[in-house]
């Protein structure tokens, strides 16, 4: 793949605003490494670096942070009141992510030496990303910075966990399972709840008063989680039911109006009802785990990661891809079959988990799982790449 990233962004609509490329990069890659992540988990391909440590990497750092990018490079500046930031600003970190990408997915094919580059790279985009974030912040003039606060902590926790990443995988140093749960619960949940909770009740029109204590309790409570999964594997189980309690009573203070006939609204909806699900499903697996020997196969995580923050992924980037592309702010009927594709994504992978648990060969689900992950991407491009890449106007 080879773009001509001087001309292109001077007159190309593709780079005409950071969501663009960083969204497709990152669908791109979505389809790509889990291409090859089947292909390593049934030993077709050999890795350096085991199937599931390149599984949660790519899952963090290839997807859902380019993606991140393209959404906060977006509305970061209108949440802070301040001036768009420049193409010239973005257009470089985009580049450290294309490349870095490149690499990585060329490693798990060719030579380890090149992940090891494609990390490195990437690291250098994620930190150039936060400090552009923490330049908006410190800039502007706004009283009321708590929301803004929360998205950069957990963007700048996201670039350490990057880094431990990093170094305990090219070093093969034991702290992979450590930096994979840093980055899960106090990056990746936590920068999407830090807009979800600002953005889905305005959206929805519901007038909420803001909880200022949520987002530090929610802090507070994963760093417990982390610290006790480091000292005994499950024994999260009880701050895993309290923080899936909290969060659906929060949610349902909200008082938003679900159903609803809105297939834009809906989607966000299910989304935040996943994340108090989530937690109180790994509550339950976490403590059957823990007296027995049954094993869910990361149920908990990607109930998480699936059902929350893959759901308002999808949800907040095609509002987003919409909304700045000149369309009607509409889910017409091929998006709303992708809305509710996003929710068999999420259903065949906790049946992969519960299959496993009952100790019944899961890979036919695994391969289901995996295709219905790598279908629903290609499906989006279909219908939003040429919005993204040219303008185009939707019937």
């Amino acid at each position: 793949m080879h773009m001509n990233f001087s001309e292109d962004a001077k007159h190309n609509y593709f780079f005409s605003q950071p969501h663009q490329p960083f969204f497709v990069l990152a669908f791109v890659n979505a389809i790509a490494t889990m291409f090859i992540f089947m292909l390593s988990f049934k030993g077709i391909i050999q890795m350096e670096i085991t199937a599931i440590d390149y599984h949660a990497y790519n899952f963090i750092y290839l997807l859902f942070t380019p993606a991140f990018f393209g959404f906060l490079f977006t509305t970061f500046p209108r949440f802070a009141s301040t001036p768009a930031i420049d193409k010239k600003v973005y257009m470089k970190v985009f580049t450290f992510y294309y490349i870095g990408s490149a690499l990585v997915v060329l490693g798990s094919i060719a030579t380890p030496v090149f992940t090891g580059f494609g990390m490195f790279i990437l690291f250098l985009g994620h930190l150039w990303g936060v400090l552009i974030l923490n330049n908006i912040y410190v800039n502007t003039t706004m009283e009321d910075k708590h929301d803004l606060f929360w998205i950069l902590v957990a963007m700048g926790i996201g670039l350490i966990a990057d880094l431990l990443l990093i170094i305990g995988t090219l070093l093969h140093i034991g702290m992979t399972g450590f930096a994979t749960e840093i980055a899960i619960y106090l990056y990746l949940f936590l920068v999407a709840f830090s807009v979800a909770q600002r953005m889905i009740p305005f959206f929805s029109h519901c007038i909420v008063e803001k909880n200022t204590y949520l987002l530090k309790s929610l802090f507070i409570l994963l760093t417990l989680h982390i610290l006790v999964e480091g000292f005994i594997v499950n024994g999260s189980f009880l701050i895993d039911l309290i923080i899936g309690v909290l969060l659906l009573k929060e949610i349902l203070r909200w008082k938003l109006p679900f159903p609803n006939d809105n297939p834009l609204l809906w989607i966000l909806h299910i989304a935040l009802f996943w994340a108090g699900l989530a937690f109180i499903l790994g509550g339950l697996t976490n403590f059957i785990s823990l007296v027995s020997d049954i094993i869910f196969l990361a149920l908990d995580i990607h109930v998480l990661l699936l059902g929350f923050v893959f759901t308002i992924l999808i949800g907040f980037g095609t509002r987003v891809t919409l909304g700045h592309s000149g369309n009607m702010m509409h889910a017409d009927k091929y998006t709303t079959y992708l809305f509710y594709w996003t929710q068999v994504v999420v259903l065949t992978r906790v049946l992969t988990s519960l299959v496993t648990a009952f100790g019944w060969n899961f890979m036919v689900l695994f391969d289901i799982s995996a295709t219905v992950w790598i279908a629903m991407f290609i499906a989006w491009c279909v219908r939003f790449l040429m919005v993204l890449v040219k303008g185009k106007k939707l019937g």
